[in-house]
């Protein structure tokens, strides 16, 4: 047991009700809700980090340029380390799912798309994922 003296207390601050009523409703573009929703003072994980779209940019356009040329699998490999880089990239989702599409995975296209709604920033990019998830 530490003396009185060397012992540590530490104090959170507290959440206000206006703090938690604002996490409640952060919503994406097509009404879903973030599943950080109670983390507002984090990032929100749909605006995608300058770093991590830069990060991620080679293999996204390596993965296109993959699934141009029929090699769907090395084009979902590509997808799938750059979702490592930015787990909460709609966009990664979208290329995903027209990956999948167009091997013929239209279950795994479905699910991955509705994922892929939670993390959208435009009405286009939600638009273009729900078609999908249907």
């Amino acid at each position: 047991m530490l003396p009185d003296s060397l012992a540590l207390t530490v104090v959170a601050p507290p959440i206000t009700a206006a703090k938690s009523a604002a996490a409640a409703s952060v919503k994406t573009p097509c009404g879903a809700a973030r599943p950080d929703a109670a983390q507002p003072d984090a990032a929100q994980p749909g605006a995608a980090q300058p770093d991590a779209v830069h990060a991620y940019g080679g293999l996204l356009g390596k993965a296109r340029a993959a699934s141009a040329q029929g090699d769907y699998d090395g084009a979902i490999a590509l997808l799938e380390r750059a979702q490592r880089i930015d787990p909460d990239s709609a966009e990664l989702y979208l290329e995903l799912a027209r990956t999948y599409i167009a091997q013929g995975r239209t279950d795994q296209a479905r699910a991955t798309a509705s994922r892929g709604t939670l993390y959208c920033r435009s009405a286009a990019e939600c638009a273009a994922l729900r078609d999908l998830a249907r």
